[in-house]
C-alpha cells in the first residue's frame, strides 16, 4: 500500500537519469559569493605552525614511548630481541592514540581536550596489551599493563604540557594564533575580544567583527573595541571565504534564529572555519552542558549542579587524607615560620579570624600572623587608602604587614594553617575564597551562591590573579566553581596554584 503512493520515477519504464548538477544551488549572500557557487572550495591547509607543533608532539610522544618500550624489553623480558610484548605494546600505543584521534590538529593546546583525548588514547593502549596477552596466551603481559603503560602516561602527559606551555609563551608574544571573526551583538562580541586579550592563552584572536547593521554600539561606528566590522551577518559566509578566518565565533544576537545559523552552517561547509555558538549560558559549562535530539530539535541540557552525592564524599574524604597527608610533610617549615614571626615582634604566631563557611556557618580560620598585634584598630585609619574590590580591603603597601608577615603573604605560606581547618571539615582544599561575615552582609543574592559548598585554601581566584582581581570577576570565578565542579577541575586547580604561588603573582 505504501508503495502505490509514492511518485513514480520512471517514464516508459525507463528510470529517469537524475543529473546533480542540475540542482539549483540556494542563493549565496554577500559579496564575493558569486565564486563561492557551483565550486566547492578544497579545505586549505592549516598554518605552518600548527603543522609545526604537530610533527613535535607526535614525534615527542612517539620517542618517549619507543625509549621507555625498549627500557622495560630489557629490564622485564632480559632483551630478548624477539619480544613480542614490547612489539605489541608499541603497536596497541599507535593504535589506541590514532583512534582515540589524540594526534588530532583539532585537540591539540585546545584546554583540558587535549588530556581527555591523550587520556582515553592511553586507556585504549592499557586495554590491547591486556587483550593482546589474554588472546595469546601471554600471561606475562602483567607488567605490561600495570608500569609499562602507566609509566608511559606519566612521561607523555608530562612533555605534553612542557609542550603546551611554550606554545602559551608564544601567544603571549601574539604568536600562533589562530584567526576569528566574531559576528553577534556589538556588547557580546566585545565581550568575547575583552576575554581573548585577557586569556591570550586560549589562542584566539578576532580580526573582524560582523553586526546585523554593520555597524558597532554607536551610530556610524565602524569597530568593536579596536576591531574593524568587515560586513553584516548577511554577509558572514563570504567574508569567511575571503578572509581565511579559521574560527567563526558566533555570538548572542536577537536576529539569530536557527534557519539563520543553519543557513551559515551551510555556507561554511568546504572552509577552513569552525562554527562555535555561544550558548547564552555563558558561566555554565562542562560535564553540566549536554546535546541530545529530541522530536528532530536539537536540545541542550543544562543538568542541576551537583552539592552532595558520591564525587562530593570522595572530594572530602581526599580533603581530608590529603590535608593530613601536607601538614605532616611541611611540619618542619611550620616549625621554622612560627620561630620566625615569634622572633621577628614576640607576637602570637597564630591568627584567628571568623570566616563564614558552607551553608553561611561561621568558623574560626587560621593563619600565621603577618601584621602587627592591633591591626584591626589600625584599619579603620586606612580605610581612605583602600584599594580592595568591592567590600574587600587591600592594600599593596600595607603599613601593618611586618617584615616576616611580607615574605610569607608574597609565597602564601600564611595560609598553610589552614590545612587544619580543611582537616576538621570546616574547609577544602579547593572551593570559593572564604568571606568576612560583614562581606556576606552586603552579598547580592547571586554572590549568595558562593556559600553552597565549603570555602577553599585555593580556588579559581587563586590561579586567576588573586588581589588583582576585581569584586566582580572574583565572584564570577567563585560561582563557576559552584557550577561547574568536579574532580579533574579541582585537581587543575592545585596544579595551577602551585605555580601562582611559587611566581608569587598576585599577593600582597
Amino acid at each position: 500500500m505504501e508503495e502505490s503512493v509514492r511518485p513514480s520515477s520512471t517514464v516508459n519504464g525507463t528510470p529517469q537519469h537524475i543529473d546533480l548538477q542540475s540542482i539549483p544551488l540556494p542563493p549565496q549572500r554577500g559579496a564575493g559569493a558569486a565564486a563561492a557557487v557551483g565550486t566547492t572550495s578544497a579545505r586549505p591547509p592549516y598554518a605552518a605552525w600548527e603543522s609545526r607543533y604537530r610533527a613535535w608532539v607526535i614525534g615527542s610522544d612517539v620517542f618517549t614511548a619507543f625509549v621507555l618500550i625498549v627500557m622495560s624489553a630489557f629490564l622485564i623480558d632480559r632483551s630478548d630481541p624477539h619480544d613480542m610484548h614490547a612489539l605489541g605494546t608499541a603497536a596497541a600505543f599507535l593504535f589506541g592514540l590514532s583512534v582515540c584521534r589524540a594526534w588530532s590538529p583539532r585537540v591539540l593546546g585546545e584546554g583540558a581536550e587535549e588530556y581527555r583525548t591523550l587520556g582515553r588514547g592511553l586507556v585504549t593502549t592499557a586495554v590491547l596489551v591486556a587483550l593482546g596477552g589474554l588472546l595469546f596466551g601471554a600471561l606475562a603481559v602483567q607488567p605490561w599493563v600495570f608500569i609499562v603503560v602507566p609509566m608511559i602516561s606519566v612521561f607523555m602527559f608530562l612533555q605534553r604540557y612542557a609542550l603546551r606551555q611554550v606554545l602559551h609563551r608564544r601567544r603571549r608574544l601574539g604568536e600562533c594564533l589562530l584567526p576569528v571573526l566574531a559576528a553577534g551583538s556589538p556588547d557580546t562580541v566585545a565581550d568575547l575580544i575583552a576575554r581573548t586579550k585577557a586569556d591570550p592563552h586560549v589562542g584566539w584572536r578576532v580580526e573582524a567583527v560582523c553586526t546585523y547593521s554593520g555597524a558597532g554600539a554607536e551610530r556610524g561606528s565602524g569597530e568593536v573595541e579596536g576591531v574593524p566590522i568587515v560586513g553584516k551577518l548577511d554577509d558572514l559566509a563570504g567574508h569567511v571565504r575571503r578572509g581565511g578566518y579559521r574560527v567563526v565565533a558566533v555570538t548572542a544576537d536577537q536576529h539569530w534564529n536557527p534557519k539563520r545559523l543553519q543557513r551559515l552552517a551551510w555556507d561554511l561547509e568546504g572552509t577552513s572555519a569552525e562554527m562555535v555558538v555561544a550558548p547564552m549560558l555563558m558561566e555554565v559549562a562542562g560535564p553540566r552542558l549536554n546535546v541530545s535530539g529530541v522530536l528532530g530539535m536539537p536540545l541542550l541540557r543544562v543538568t542541576a549542579p551537583m552539592f552532595t552525592g558520591g564525587r562530593r564524599l570522595v572530594k572530602e574524604a581526599l580533603d581530608r587524607i590529603g590535608s593530613a597527608l601536607l601538614l605532616t610533610l611541611v611540619s618542619p617549615l611550620l616549625l621554622a615560620i612560627a620561630v620566625a614571626i615569634k622572633l621577628d615582634d614576640r607576637g602570637p604566631v597564630i591568627y584567628r579570624q571568623r570566616r563564614v563557611g558552607r551553608d553561611g556557618h561561621a568558623f574560626t580560620m587560621l593563619k600565621f600572623r603577618t601584621m602587627v598585634t592591633n591591626a584591626d584598630k589600625l584599619k579603620q585609619e586606612l580605610q581612605a587608602d583602600n584599594e580592595g574590590a568591592g567590600p574587600l580591603f587591600k592594600m599593596r603597601k600595607d603599613p601593618r604587614v611586618t617584615r616576616v608577615g611580607g615574605l610569607l603573604r608574597r609565597y602564601s605560606l600564611d595560609e598553610l594553617p589552614q590545612l587544619f581547618n580543611v582537616v576538621s571539615g570546616r574547609m577544602s582544599l579547593v572551593g570559593p575564597r572564604p568571606p568576612l561575615p560583614e562581606e556576606t552582609a552586603k552579598y547580592a543574592p547571586d554572590a549568595r551562591r558562593r556559600l553552597l559548598v565549603k570555602p577553599g585554601l585555593t580556588g579559581l581566584w587563586q590561579v586567576s590573579g588573586r588581589s588583582d582581581l576585581s569584586w566582580a570577576e572574583s565572584i564570577r570565578l567563585d560561582l563557576r566553581y559552584v557550577e561547574d565542579w568536579s574532580l579533574a577541575l579541582d585537581l587543575v586547580i592545585l596544579w595551577k596554584t602551585f605555580r601562582a604561588v611559587v611566581q608569587g603573582r598576585g599577593a600582597y
